[in-house]
């Protein structure tokens, strides 16, 4: 018996053929045309109609993966973890702060004056926890992730109103890279062309205080049973913002005791309303409210700390 030639073609027709649009999925479909006399196939009611092969079936519905974004850090999330970037930056701060407290000393015991130099200091600590007030209370009241330089730590900031314990299970150089980052172009200049003992009195000061905020700020989010017995003395006679103070601030109407160093200004700036005027010039000038004018929503209330028994690491 003579046997026909097997015949292969791949049809492509707008009518035979789905159109697919889904995001990366193909879609395939085989069309086989057979002219055959073998007795070997099973015969169909017409062996002139195309037979369709799908290779692929489509679900109607496209799948889009999920991202959780309103969900606390896990206790090994690498989010929460230093790297050696960050613990470059925190060594560079540190070091310049220590050349300018270093060259405050050194002009100091040059010229035998030393009154001025610690009343530098001193002015520099106290505006310290006044710089870190008038931030603190920017980045949490306006912009957000993809604001400019400052989106990450809005978005960090609104993240710890939700979850502010996780603040103390950050690492430290994971904790103060950002700032020491700040510091070390801000302080490395004046490190170079200055010698004056008061100027460097100041900046050391300043510059240390602002660097370390995030480490006060912290420790005020800490158990006493856990914090080191200085740390606990130094914020019980107010040299570092107490735990009482700050956590004020996480509780309504969030818009209060925004100073992390010391909190020394914090009374004087919640009595005078200060950041509320602020606020209302903000608002008359350029039309923008804060966020602290809106009733407290799901990204303020804070959510109480998961226990570690019920944490899934991963």
């Amino acid at each position: 018996m003579a046997v026909l030639p097997h015949h292969k073609c791949t049809i492509r027709s707008s009518q035979q053929v789905p159109t697919c649009r889904l995001p990366f999925q193909s879609c395939h479909t085989r069309v086989t045309c057979s002219a055959t006399t073998s007795t070997k196939l099973k015969p169909t009611s017409n062996p002139d109609q195309p037979v369709i092969e799908p290779r692929l079936a489509i679900s109607s519905t496209p799948v889009i993966p999920t991202i959780t974004t309103n969900s606390p850090p896990l206790l090994n999330d690498s989010t929460l973890q230093s790297t050696w970037s960050h613990r470059a930056w925190v060594a560079t701060g540190c070091s310049t702060v220590l050349i300018s407290l270093a060259k405050s000393i050194v002009a100091a015991a040059s010229c035998h004056i030393w009154l001025e130099p610690m009343l530098a200091g001193y002015v520099g600590y106290i505006l310290a926890d006044l710089g870190s007030g008038v931030y603190h209370w920017g980045i949490d009241n306006y912009g957000d992730e993809s604001t400019p330089v400052f989106g990450n730590q809005i978005e960090a900031f609104q993240g710890h109103h939700k979850w502010p314990w996780t603040i103390t299970r950050r690492q430290f150089a994971n904790n103060l890279h950002a700032l020491a980052r700040a510091i070390t172009f801000t302080v490395l200049p004046i490190d170079i062309l200055c010698n004056d003992s008061i100027i460097h009195g100041f900046v050391c000061m300043c510059a240390g205080c602002i660097m370390f905020s995030q480490q006060f700020h912290a420790w005020a989010h800490g158990t006493k049973s856990k914090l080191p017995p200085l740390v606990v003395a130094l914020q019980d006679v107010g040299v570092l913002v107490s735990r009482s103070q700050h956590a004020a601030h996480h509780r309504p109407p969030y818009n209060n005791n925004y100073c992390i160093v010391s909190g020394v200004w914090n009374e004087f700036l919640d009595k005078q309303k200060v950041f509320e005027a602020l606020e209302m010039i903000l608002f008359f000038k350029l039309g923008v409210r804060p966020r602290s004018w809106s009733e407290p929503s799901s990204d303020w209330t804070e959510e109480t700390e998961i226990p570690s028994s019920q944490v899934a690491v991963h």
